[in-house]
């Protein structure tokens, strides 16, 4: 993502990541400069996009990093981590945000790797009806499409939304695979027939075949999807719903978590079957 955006000249791109060695490989194919919290603690950005994978690594940055204080006043961050919402609370209402009158959006992503490495992610937000042509004129460099949701929380709460709806999916397509291959299905054809009906959606298109060769190293993984859907079924509590699917696929996912296959991509489902 910013490799993408590190192609407007517009822009003058600090990057940083918690561990230094993957900031130097950037460096290597991407025009910017590295941020360096010893050296640069002076600047003031106009800016802050962040992505991380959990609320832990948001607060670790923003306030015990202070990344907070190097926001001029009016400024604004961009953050495309999947969180819950009371952390979007917790950061809104920290002091330096409101003092400094820093606007705050929301704005989770799906696409996976490949939309990542494509500039093609769709970005959900949620935030204030302020600087949004500016962010999104920032989003458009690595995203083919960017909805603003509603206020605050919206976007994570529409990034619930998203986990739900690819966790129950993985889920059939994983027992589909299952059955066709134990069927001694020729699963090619089996895929092109299917494909262009019903049952056509993103992850049939781009993981059924590799499911089918049991190849799982393609993006997003399992220990970052049960953190996800335990959000959402949080959430969903709260709304007093029972998400029965959802649950069993978080069962799931765990089992492949306890198995060491937390590193894997979520389709890797299938493997339960030992298909």
């Amino acid at each position: 993502m910013s490799g993408h955006l590190s192609k407007d000249p517009n822009i003058d791109l600090y990057v940083f990541n918690r561990s230094n060695r993957v900031t130097k490989r950037w460096l290597k194919d991407f025009n910017g400069l590295e941020f360096e919290l010893s050296k640069d603690s002076k600047n003031k950005f106009n800016g802050l996009i962040t992505c991380l994978k959990d609320d832990s690594s948001i607060v670790e940055v923003l306030i015990k990093n202070n990344f907070i204080g190097l926001l001029k006043s009016n400024a604004f961050v961009i953050d495309h981590s999947t969180t819950s919402l009371q952390l979007i609370q917790n950061i809104s209402s920290n002091k330096k945000f409101i003092s400094n009158n820093i606007s705050f959006f929301d704005a989770p992503v799906s696409g996976g790797e490949v939309g990542a490495i494509n500039g093609t992610l769709s970005i959900m937000y949620g935030g204030p009806n302020k600087k949004i042509s500016i962010i999104e004129s920032i989003m458009q460099s690595y995203s083919n499409k960017i909805t603003k949701i509603g206020p605050s929380g919206h976007g994570q709460l529409t990034k619930m939304v998203n986990q739900l709806c690819i966790a129950g999916l993985l889920q059939g397509l994983s027992e589909g695979v299952a059955l066709g291959k134990s069927s001694n299905l020729n699963m090619t054809k089996v895929l092109e027939a299917i494909s262009g009906g019903a049952a056509q959606s993103w992850q049939m298109d781009n993981r059924f075949k590799s499911m089918v060769d049991n190849k799982f190293d393609f993006g997003f993984a399992v220990d970052l999807m049960i953190k996800d859907l335990k959000i959402a079924l949080e959430q969903a509590n709260l709304n007093n719903l029972d998400l029965k699917t959802t649950k069993s696929v978080l069962k799931n996912y765990k089992k492949l978590s306890h198995d060491k296959n937390g590193d894997l991509d979520t389709s890797s489902l299938v493997k339960l079957f030992n298909v």
